[in-house]
């Protein structure tokens, strides 16, 4: 006996659209591969290149698009690109501007997986790559050559948290007609502005600033630690054609459910940065006094490695100045590797993990030997450990710190 399919085309098809004039706190969340055209000729005019209209859900939807100009109005740029990750936002500048005999300059101190993809699917295709010192912007000028074509900087650097000269190497690169890009997922558009390092114009004509700055969504803007997203953000808009068109050809492209979620972190995101900021200072304060630290790489403190380069572009003016939550430490070497391991496996409240910015406080062991290319003067011998803040209570994180050191770095073994 056969049935009848029950007739759903009046569900599918249905007349009713709810009035326009809805508004409240938490923009609406647009889920789109196929996208409606009133008519033929109005599919065929219609532009993906910009935001006068829709074409498919790859190219933007209106979530996408309002996390894009919000992201623009925190970093001072004008146009924007989202992508899967941070990491994606790296290559997708790499694979945009880059061709086969080009070089591409990358500090010493890089995150390791830009490092890597230069050392990896770079190489295979033909693109050239070098490491320079990222305190010495005469090493810099030195590298750059005739092939070179794009240059990455980085503040401060990843784990040893170097901060370099940015107002000199961007100088150096505009004078060279070199393309420079830099990591802003430290600063995050509030510790100081990409576009408008100088501070006399966010970003406004003659103002010094980057080319590019690629931002891992992931961490200051998302907040949760749940959420893998990058943006690459500029102020040139054929610049921003170049990086947008290889973005079309690679198929990238970001849920609207995570989109969704940075939306509503944004408007926190001034807060919880200096919420950690200030507990990061609280807690390297702390470290400072311990016979077991020799020393303190945090770029806000006196002493560190760039402090005098943070001060220039993140405290001018009087300005206290804000820095991320995430700083190191090298603990004496006469350690054993045995006993910071057993000291990181026993703190109570930071867990051992990856990326930062979320809400739980994170600690990791690194060994430097397998992140940089050569040793370096300013840095002293001993074990680092990395710390990045969330929003647990500054004192109380601190007494999870002092019952894991009584435990297994009081003495030498």
């Amino acid at each position: 006996m056969q049935h009848d399919d029950p007739d759903t085309t009046h569900l599918i098809h249905h007349p009713y659209r709810p009035p326009g004039d809805f508004d409240a706190p938490q923009p609406g969340v647009f889920k789109a591969s196929t996208v409606y055209f009133p008519n033929v000729q109005a599919m065929r005019e219609r532009e993906w290149k910009n935001k006068t209209g829709y074409t498919y859900g790859l190219h933007g939807t209106p979530t996408t698009y309002l996390l894009e100009e919000r992201l623009c109005a925190l970093e001072g740029g004008l146009q924007c690109v989202l992508v899967p990750s941070g990491l994606a936002a790296i290559a997708n500048t790499a694979l945009a501007l880059l061709r086969t005999g080009d070089e591409v300059l990358i500090p010493d101190n890089a995150y390791g997986p830009n490092k890597a993809l230069a050392d990896g699917e770079l190489r295979q295709w033909g693109i050239g790559h070098a490491y320079y010192d990222p305190m010495d912007p005469a090493d810099l000028a030195a590298r750059i050559g005739e092939r070179t074509r794009l240059v990455w900087l980085e503040a401060p650097g990843s784990v040893t948290m170097e901060f370099p000269d940015l107002l000199e190497m961007v100088r150096i690169c505009r004078a060279r007609g070199v393309t420079c890009v830099l990591d802003n997922t430290w600063g995050a558009g509030l510790a100081f502005s990409p576009f408008d390092l100088l501070g006399d114009g966010r970003g406004g004509q003659g103002s010094l600033g980057v080319d590019i700055s690629v931002h891992a969504l992931t961490k200051y803007p998302s907040g949760g630690g749940d959420v893998l997203m990058g943006s690459i953000i500029t102020r040139d808009e054929a610049l921003h054609l170049q990086i947008k068109l290889c973005h079309m050809r690679l198929g990238l492209g970001v849920g609207a459910n995570d989109a969704e979620a940075v939306l509503r972190a944004l408007p926190s995101i001034g807060l919880r940065y200096a919420v950690q900021d200030r507990s990061a200072r609280a807690l390297a304060t702390w470290w400072q006094q311990q016979p077991q630290c020799v020393q303190l790489l945090h770029p806000a403190f006196e002493g560190a490695p760039g402090h005098a380069h943070w001060q220039s572009v993140c405290a001018r003016q009087d300005r206290a100045g804000l820095a991320a939550g995430l700083f190191s430490v090298l603990i004496d070497a006469r350690y054993s590797q045995a006993q910071v391991d057993a000291f990181c496996d026993h703190l109570q409240l930071f867990r051992i993990g990856y990326s930062w910015g979320g809400p739980v406080s994170l600690v990791v062991p690194y060994d430097l030997s397998t992140l940089r290319s050569r040793q370096r003067a300013h840095l002293k011998p001993g074990h680092l450990v990395r710390f990045s803040m969330g929003l647990e209570s500054a004192q109380v994180l601190i007494h999870d710190l002092r019952q894991s050191v009584a435990k297994h770095l009081s003495s030498f073994t």
